[in-house]
C-alpha cells in the first residue's frame, strides 16, 4: 500500500481522501448510476464506482439494513484474487475456513449400509492460485465491499429501506420509481443496475426472462452447530451412502459451524413447491441416515432452507443491443444449484465487469459502445457456468451404484477444478481483448484470462512480492513492460506518454534485482506522484531469488508488452517495438 505522497498521513490508510464536493445525505432526484439491490453483485459494483466520485452512484436496498445471515458461504481463489484488489483479501483469509482437501465417502464394499472414506484429496492440486479456496459467510463479503466505498474517495453508502417499483426508459435517460417510507417518488438515472436476485424487478422491468427448468431433485441445507462420530466432520466432505441418498458437507468459518447439503431426493411433477415445506427435523433425520453408522447431534440451526435444483438464463443480460442503460446481474440473469460454490462468485464478477465500464463511459475516458461487451463477455460465462453446475449437480444427487465408476465423483472433482474455482473464463476477441497475434511473446498470460500474479522482485528495496497485488480496484488499466536485455524496453519508454489517472505502467526487468541501475531507468517508471510530486519507486521490478517471472510465464527473453484491464483480465500481449499498435488498441476503446 502506497500513501504519503500528498503529505504525512496518521490514521488508517484505507481511507481515502473525501470528494469534493461531499456526497448529498439523502437520495437524490437525479444520479449518473442507480444500483438496485445490495448483493454480491450489486456491493462490488458499488464499492468499483466509489473509486469514481465524479459520478453519482447510489445504491437502493429493501432491507431495512445490512444483511446479517447470507445463503451464500463459499468464495473461490479468483474472488479472493479479486478482494486483494479491493484491499481486504488478508483480512478475509484470516476470518474465513479454508477448504485445503476434500474427502470422498462411499457405501463400504464389505458393509453396503455403512459408509467409508475412499479418498482425500487435495482442493487444489494443480496450485493454480496463491490465494485458497475459503468459506465465509455472504454477509462478511458484503460487509467489506461496503466499508470499501465508504473509505474511498465518494464516501458511499447504501440506501437501506428503498424498494425498487418499476422503471421506463427514455431517449436520455432511465425513470424509476421508488417506494420510501410509504412514499413513492421517481428517481432519474443515466443507468440502472439489477442486482434484485433470482426475482428481479430489475429485469421484469426490461421484459427479459430467466429460461431455463428445475431437475426436480430437492435438497436441504442447513448450517448446523451439533456434536458427531463423523471423523471428517471439519473436512468438506461428498458422502454417498447406500439408499442412494448423498450429502455435501461444508465446514463453515469460526471452528465449530458446519453446513450441509442434505439430498431429499427426487420431487414428484406435481409437487407444487409442497417440498419446500419440509420441516428441519426430516432434514436431520435424513442426514443421519446418510452418515450410518455415524451420527449427528444437532444443538441449534442459525439458518436452514430447502430448495429445488434449477438452471436458468436470461438471453441478454441488458435492455436493447444498442444503446443499452439498464444492465442486470447475478441471479437476476443467471440461476443455479448452490453446491458448486458459484453464485456469490460469478456475481461479483458480473458486477466488477460493469461497473468499471460504465465509470469510464460517464466520466469520458471511454464510448458508450463499451457497454455493449458487458452482456457478449458474461453470458458467456453464465453459459458455461450452467453446462457445468448441470453436470456436478447431476453427479451429487446419483446414487454411488449407478456410478460409470466407483471413483468417478472424485476425478470429475479434481480434473475439473480450475472451472468452480474461477479460471476457465476466457473473454473473446472484441474492442476490449485483442487477437493472440503476439501471445507466444508471454505465453503465460492468455489473451482473455485473468492475470496470473507472479513474484518479482521490487528494485527499490529488494522485497519479494506479487506483481498482481501492487494493482487496485481504481478503475486503471495496468500496462506491464516486461524489458529485453538490450535498449527496447527503453525505446519504448520514450514513446509512452501516460495518464496516471488512466493508466499504471510497470516495467520488470529479466536480470536479477541487484543488476538493475534504478537511476538509469526512464522516468516515466518513476513518476511524481501527488501534491508533493515525490517520485514513486514501486513501478521498478527484476527478478532474483529463485523467482523468474519470465521462466514462469513463458515471456519472451526478447520482451513484451502486457496490458492488463481494471478487472484484472489480460487484454493484449505486444512486442516492444509496438508503441504504436498500443496506441491504436486504445484508440479503439477511449473517447
Amino acid at each position: 500500500m502506497q500513501f504519503h505522497h500528498s503529505g504525512y498521513v496518521s490514521g488508517d490508510p484505507r481511507v481515502e481522501p473525501a470528494a469534493d464536493p461531499e456526497r448529498p445525505q439523502h437520495l437524490p432526484d437525479e444520479v449518473d448510476v442507480l444500483i438496485v439491490g445490495a448483493g454480491p453483485a450489486g456491493l462490488a459494483a458499488f464499492a468499483q464506482l466509489a473509486q469514481f466520485p465524479g459520478i453519482s452512484t447510489r445504491l437502493i436496498e429493501r432491507r431495512a439494513g445490512r444483511l446479517e445471515i447470507g445463503q451464500a458461504d463459499g468464495l473461490q481463489a479468483r474472488s479472493i484474487e479479486s478482494f486483494q484488489a479491493f484491499g481486504f483479501a488478508q483480512r478475509v483469509i484470516e476470518e474465513s475456513y479454508r477448504i485445503y482437501s476434500m474427502a470422498f465417502w462411499r457405501p463400504d464394499p464389505e458393509r453396503p449400509t455403512e459408509i467409508v472414506r475412499t479418498r482425500l484429496v487435495p482442493d487444489d492440486p494443480s496450485g493454480i492460485s496463491e490465494f485458497p479456496h475459503l468459506i465465509l459467510n455472504q454477509a462478511r463479503v458484503l460487509d467489506y465491499f461496503a466499508e470499501f466505498a465508504f473509505n474511498s474517495p465518494a464516501r458511499a453508502v447504501p440506501d437501506y429501506g428503498v424498494e425498487f417499483v418499476g422503471l421506463e426508459v427514455t431517449g436520455d435517460a432511465v425513470l424509476v420509481t421508488v417506494r420510501q417510507n410509504d412514499q413513492e417518488r421517481v428517481i432519474r438515472a443515466k443507468y440502472v443496475l439489477g442486482c434484485d436476485g433470482a426475482r428481479s424487478q430489475v429485469r421484469e422491468a426490461i421484459g427479459r426472462k430467466l429460461v431455463g427448468q428445475a431437475a426436480m431433485h430437492a435438497w436441504g441445507v442447513m448450517d448446523v452447530l451439533a456434536n458427531t462420530d463423523f471423523p471428517d466432520f471439519r473436512t468438506k466432505c461428498a458422502i454417498q451412502s447406500h439408499d442412494g441418498r448423498n450429502i455435501l458437507l461444508i465446514p463453515r468459518e469460526g471452528g465449530y459451524l458446519t453446513r450441509f447439503y442434505v439430498d431429499l431426493g427426487e420431487v414428484p411433477k406435481d409437487d407444487a413447491g409442497s417440498v419446500r415445506r419440509t420441516p428441519l427435523v426430516s432434514i436431520v433425520e435424513q442426514a443421519n441416515r446418510i452418515l450410518h453408522p455415524y451420527r449427528i447431534e444437532v444443538q441449534d440451526v442459525p439458518w436452514w432452507s430447502v430448495y429445488e435444483v434449477g438452471h436458468r438464463l436470461t438471453d441478454k443480460f441488458h435492455d436493447a443491443d444498442e444503446s443499452p442503460k439498464v444492465f442486470i446481474t447475478g441471479d437476476a440473469c443467471h440461476t443455479h444449484s448452490a453446491k458448486a460454490g458459484q453464485g456469490m462468485n460469478v456475481s461479483i464478477q458480473d458486477g466488477w465487469n460493469i461497473a468499471w465500464k460504465l465509470g469510464h463511459v460517464l466520466d469520458g475516458r471511454a464510448r458508450p459502445e463499451l457497454l455493449e461487451t458487458y452482456s457478449a463477455e458474461r453470458q458467456v460465462v453464465a453459459q458455461n457456468l450452467i453446462a457445468f453446475d448441470k453436470e456436478w449437480s447431476a453427479l451429487m444427487a446419483m446414487p454411488a451404484d449407478q456410478m460409470p465408476d466407483p471413483a468417478h465423483l472424485e476425478d470429475f472433482y479434481v480434473k475439473t477444478f480450475e472451472f468452480p474455482a474461477g479460471f476457465m473464463t476466457q473473454y473473446q476477441p472484441s474492442m476490449l481483448t485483442a487477437q493472440p497475434t503476439h501471445q507466444h511473446l508471454a505465453t503465460g498470460f492468455p489473451i482473455g484470462k485473468r492475470f496470473k500474479s507472479a513474484l518479482v522482485h521490487r528494485v527499490s528495496d529488494t522485497t519479494p512480492v506479487h506483481l498482481g497485488h501492487h494493482a487496485r480496484a481504481d478503475g486503471r488499466w495496468r500496462i506491464y513492460v516486461f524489458a529485453d536485455n538490450g535498449e527496447k524496453a527503453h525505446g519504448l519508454a520514450a514513446e509512452l506518454t501516460v495518464q496516471e489517472a488512466w493508466f499504471d505502467l510497470k516495467i520488470i526487468y529479466q536480470q536479477p534485482f541487484a543488476e538493475v541501475q534504478i537511476q538509469k531507468v526512464p522516468a516515466v517508471f518513476r513518476p511524481k506522484q501527488g501534491r508533493l510530486q515525490v517520485t514513486d519507486w514501486e513501478r521498478i521490478y527484476a527478478t532474483g531469488d529463485g523467482h523468474d517471472i519470465f521462466a514462469e510465464r513463458g515471456i519472451s527473453r526478447d520482451g513484451a508488452i502486457v496490458v492488463v484491464r481494471p478487472d484484472q483480465y489480460v487484454a493484449n500481449v505486444l512486442p516492444l517495438t509496438a508503441g504504436d499498435e498500443l496506441t491504436s488498441f486504445f484508440a479503439g476503446i477511449q473517447v
